[in-house]
């Protein structure tokens, strides 16, 4: 048996967490879609599964929640995911809470039930942290997905892949950092690079689709974080162009607002750029992807490749270094803008 509906995001989920709709018997598979029109947000499909059994949901536990991981959490919970949240520091973890989901008390406890373990953290460092001294990958549980979604670079994304291996080779590791920013991340339209496993795609679906627009499997695991870093580098080189533009025309003594005025609209921009644009236009550098986290994944992506060949890169990486040095780094990478002014 099978049957679909469509309705607005919220008048679906509501402010609980329950199947939708709330008469139907037995659990929901959601998968996200996209429609012109802008309430309808949300596709509910039940399946019979093979052997007369419903699928059922499925538990998620995301670790970290700062810029990126929060409205991830959220969005997830949202999509009627059974939900718990763990972070270093508690706030967010408590506001998630107000929200329906399960707060922990450390990253173990977070993942013992789990089906599905996500991490998006700062760097390398901190995956590692939360996965050895801190007892996650110990806690998973048999057969669990761990979704590696933090920005950590290819080195380091393979020396979890041995981790894993060594220590729990019964947990599946699926390499999956995502492109977009904070924007995007509210409103569940990232695009997640994922790598992996062919044979767990069907399960992870539900949580990836909650949280993108679209999955892009690029192969074995190590794959996504290649994919990443070339996504961040066009990202880099994006902005920077946005603001040397700006910065010449100001040097060559035309008004601010003139030049960003003529910018808009430009078949040159992306709409990412064009949302950055009208950023700078308002001087507004709050940060959506800050500059140091920028700065970090440039600097992911020399360390795996001949410098001399990426010429280009390095300049912009010691430029960002010196804006980072002059107290940027936690305002959005646009803020590169200003520092051009000077």
């Amino acid at each position: 048996m099978s049957w679909d509906c469509h309705d607005t995001w919220r008048e679906a989920r509501g402010a609980s967490t329950a199947p939708y709709p709330p008469s139907a018997p037995g659990p929901l598979v959601f998968t996200s879609f996209r429609s012109p029109s802008p309430g309808a947000d949300l596709r509910c499909r039940k399946e019979q599964r093979p052997g007369g059994q419903m699928s059922e949901p499925q538990r998620v536990a995301v670790l970290g929640l700062g810029g990126m991981g929060r409205p991830m959490a959220a969005n997830i919970l949202r999509a009627g995911l059974s939900t718990v949240v763990w972070n270093r520091r508690p706030d967010p973890a408590r506001q998630l809470g107000e929200q329906g989901a399960e707060v922990a008390d450390n990253p173990a406890d977070a993942v013992r039930r789990a089906d599905v373990v996500i991490t998006m953290v700062t760097d390398a460092d901190a995956v590692a942290s939360i996965a050895a001294d801190q007892g996650m990958l110990a806690a998973m549980a048999d057969g669990a997905i761990w979704a590696q979604m933090s920005t950590i670079g290819v080195s380091a994304t393979a020396r979890l892949a041995r981790l894993v291996s060594e220590q729990r080779p019964d947990v599946v590791l699926l390499d999956a950092p995502v492109a977009g920013s904070r924007g995007p991340a509210e409103k569940g339209q990232l695009v997640v690079l994922a790598s992996g496993p062919e044979q767990i795609r069907e399960r992870i679906a539900p949580v990836f689709d909650a949280i993108g627009q679209r999955t892009v499997w690029v192969g074995p695991v190590g794959s996504g974080s290649r994919m990443k870093l070339a996504n961040n580098l066009l990202l880099a080189f994006i902005a920077e162009g946005l603001a040397e533009s700006i910065a010449l025309g100001q040097a060559l003594g035309l008004d601010h607002s003139a030049v960003t005025a003529a910018m808009q609209g430009s078949p040159l921009l992306s709409p990412w750029a064009a949302e950055k644009l009208q950023r700078i236009a308002r001087d507004d550098y709050s940060a959506q992807y800050p500059l140091s986290l920028a700065l970090k994944d440039v600097n992911l992506a020399l360390l795996e490749v001949d410098v001399d060949r990426f010429a280009v890169a390095n300049s912009l990486a010691a430029q960002w270094q010196r804006a980072v040095e002059h107290g940027l780094g936690n305002e959005d990478l646009t803020v590169i803008t200003r520092a051009l002014r000077h």
